[in-house]
């Protein structure tokens, strides 16, 4: 008889086992560990590369250690052209990609690329905590895509190794590195007289370094944590446009999860979102005053009438964009931005 009982009870934990979660949707087994891997491009300093860590220690800490996140900064996992497809297939169950990397997949995303369209943090937030952020998110359903919060990363700023860059006439016959997957901001480049070159985050250093490349746009926590300022000789403060990032998990993933885990997943991603908007602000200040200090940069602060001929100048982008999937959404935004 206590043979009989050993061999049921073994048998039960082989069931129990075969349990499994996977990209198809079976559901977890609430016994089973589970483990995340949350990929991104920058580094652990940055404002994105807090976060993460940060909701990583708290979904540890509130399931007791059931679940497990796995960070890896910096391409350490997978690069900004590979970061999709490997969420997508399953290979990594979260990722957190800025906006213009969307663009392969749903073209509305370059929408947020517009030169000039947000003037604070403020208005990003009222128009993406809104019916147009969840109208953005919508777009990327059918990818097995399941959208989580967006983040901050903040607005960005010209560098460059020839020239001031002042006026739009500045930019002529110099090249750009801008991110994959939008043409928005290729033909931002354009009708400021440059070319731009599309390259993954993770080669940026080396293209500036090696002359492949005459600049970049980015935030200054970018800008200080990747050491761009020491191969960058000019900075200017236009705050031309913003970047964010959007947390996303594998919908198959999400929903093999049990239901207090996407609970507590969700609760710690309101947490940490709040959390990442001010720590963004706070430290793209900081790396500012760092760059400053670091003596290697000569920086000129865009006036209002410098600012104006930016825009005057890039104006034609708003028009195209209007041809463009989501160019309904420009005239929502602007909408929403003359409501606040």
């Amino acid at each position: 008889m206590t043979g009989c009982l050993i061999i049921f009870a073994l048998l039960a934990l082989l069931l129990a086992g075969c349990d499994r979660r996977g990209p198809d949707g079976e559901q977890v087994n609430p016994r089973e560990k589970i483990i995340i891997k949350f990929s991104h491009v920058v580094a652990d300093d940055t404002p994105k590369g807090q976060a993460a860590r940060r909701f990583a220690r708290l979904v540890e800490e509130r399931t007791g250690g059931r679940v497990e996140v796995q960070v890896f900064p910096n391409s350490t996992l997978y690069k900004d052209g590979e970061e999709l497809d490997a969420l997508m297939d399953g290979r990594v169950q979260m990722i957190a990609p800025s906006t213009s990397k969307l663009g392969s997949l749903a073209p509305q995303w370059q929408l947020l690329d517009l030169p000039y369209l947000f003037e604070s943090e403020e208005e990003v937030h009222r128009v993406l905590d809104g019916e147009i952020g969840r109208k953005l998110f919508a777009t990327l359903e059918g990818y097995n895509i399941h959208t989580l919060a967006f983040w901050d990363n903040g607005f960005k700023q010209m560098t460059n190794s020839k020239r001031p860059l002042v006026y739009p006439e500045d930019f002529r016959g110099l090249t750009f590195r801008v991110m994959i997957n939008s043409r928005v901001l290729e033909e931002q480049f354009r009708l400021l007289g440059a070319s731009a070159v599309q390259l993954p985050f993770n080669d940026v250093y080396q293209a500036l370094a090696g002359g492949q490349v005459d600049g970049q746009e980015n935030t200054m926590s970018n800008i200080y944590s990747q050491r761009f300022y020491q191969v960058q000789p000019y900075l200017t403060v236009s705050n031309h446009g913003f970047i964010g990032y959007v947390v996303l998990t594998n919908a198959g993933f999400w929903q093999s999860l049990p239901p207090d885990v996407r609970r507590v997943i969700e609760e710690a991603m309101a947490e940490v979102t709040a959390w990442e908007r001010e720590q963004a602000a706070h430290l793209n200040e900081e790396n500012f005053k760092q760059v400053k200090e670091s003596g290697q940069v000569k920086i000129h602060v865009q006036t209002a009438e410098e600012k104006a001929r930016w825009k005057e100048a890039l104006a034609p982008l708003y028009q195209k964009f209007r041809g463009m999937p989501g160019g309904e959404l420009l005239d929502e935004v602007l909408k929403a931005k003359r409501a606040l």
